[in-house]
């Protein structure tokens, strides 16, 4: 049995064929040990499915006719559906994808000179709601499944087919940092991430793949025990006080635990590994050198082991928040050089789409009322846009 959009199904959903894209090595062996077959049948799968792209069973010749008859009755090969595709004036690419359900969710691609990146999306719409991003602000409805997140990957692998020259792979870096908070969808994200970790799978260095979290710090401290895939940390405030305004999560865990998390976490992958500090510029929010201060008084005991990346801020109606001058934020990542930290500024890419950090919104029932009341306020300030619909 194959689709082309049915996604949701899972191994654990017994009334439903299996999506054996969302199965990891282990998972298959499992699922084909259950038909009676040796567990060399995952290995082949897994080359059909993430290597030589096939949607179907009869595809697979290296299966018996039996076993591919068994497929077809149990399990689906099935992924996002893309539903349109947009590019910025600077090659970066936005899809917004179907999933089986009619939820629809964005994933963007940005390509660069020596690398492209893949920024996949780990719920439909987020479980959060950070004051300065538009997502959040839509408010929220699922979790994707393990398929659903690999399925992005898949998708987009496919897409970009021929239009990135010059290197053997067009996506070379993936970071779960998009719509959605993937330390609050841990047990679908886990086996996706050795899905793409994977030789048999997608092949992405445990480097070169990042997760993005906003600071669910006991879920740090479990990720720390299964994997060492690179790590980011929302921060964006060098205080509590500021922190529980933008990131509402620091309320149940402020920036102390958070830290302490991060330094296990450290501890857990080696000591020449790094986190990065993800800090958004906000005018006259936080972006003060006494700020730019308190943020190195805060990190000094992780300065060798963090990179800071600073995000000036990418507006979208009725934020409330602006976007700094260039000079505060060079000044503002001048004084954190001085004090020792690698510090980058993220240049802002997409922006034109509204596939840049902070900005992707997809469409979907909200069942959180949050997007009611953005825009019941956007309309109170005659605000009328694309994403007020």
């Amino acid at each position: 049995m194959t689709t082309a959009n049915a996604t949701a199904s899972t191994a654990s959903d017994p009334g439903r064929p299996v999506n054996l894209i969302g199965l990891p090595r282990a998972g298959l062996e499992e699922f084909f040990a259950g038909l009676g077959e040796r567990p060399f049948r995952a290995v082949q799968v897994m080359k059909w499915l993430h290597h030589r792209g096939a949607d179907d069973f009869a595809s697979m010749t290296d299966l018996s006719r039996v076993l591919r008859a068994k497929l077809e009755e149990m399990a689906v090969v099935a992924m996002p559906e893309v539903m349109a595709e947009n590019i910025s004036t600077d090659g970066t690419r936005k899809w917004l994808m179907r999933l089986d359900d009619g939820q629809r969710i964005e994933v963007v691609f940005i390509p660069e000179k020596d690398r492209g990146t893949l920024c996949i999306s780990s719920q439909v719409g987020c479980a959060l709601d950070c004051s300065f991003c538009a997502t959040g602000k839509q408010g929220f409805n699922r979790n994707l499944t393990t398929a659903e997140i690999v399925g992005q990957v898949r998708q987009a692998s496919r897409r970009l087919q021929g239009v990135v020259t010059g290197r053997d792979r067009a996506i070379t870096n993936i970071v779960l940092m998009g719509m959605g908070e993937p330390l609050l969808n841990f047990d679908a994200v886990l086996p996706a991430i050795d899905i793409l970790l994977d030789d048999l799978g997608y092949g992405i260095s445990k480097r070169r793949l990042t997760l993005s979290t906003a600071g669910v710090a006991p879920a740090i401290l479990r990720l720390a025990e299964v994997t060492d895939v690179a790590l980011a940390i929302s921060l964006h405030a060098p205080d509590d006080a500021l922190r529980d305004q933008l990131v509402p999560i620091n309320r149940r865990y402020p920036i102390a635990e958070l830290l302490d998390a991060v330094r296990t976490y450290l501890g857990k992958i080696g000591d020449w590994r790094s986190v990065t500090i993800e800090y958004t510029l906000m005018d006259g929010v936080n972006d003060s050198l006494e700020q730019a201060e308190a943020l190195a008084n805060l990190l000094a005991d992780l300065r060798e082991r963090s990179k800071i990346n600073l995000i000036p801020f990418n507006p979208f109606p009725g934020s409330g928040y602006r976007r700094p001058t260039e000079a505060r934020v060079r000044a503002f990542q001048t004084h954190l050089l001085e004090r020792g930290f690698a510090t980058m500024l993220r240049t802002t890419r997409g922006e034109d789409i509204d596939a840049a950090c902070g900005q992707l919104a997809g469409n979907f029932e909200d069942r959180t009322r949050r997007r009611e009341r953005y825009i019941a306020r956007l309309k109170d300030h005659g605000v009328i846009t694309h994403q007020a619909v």
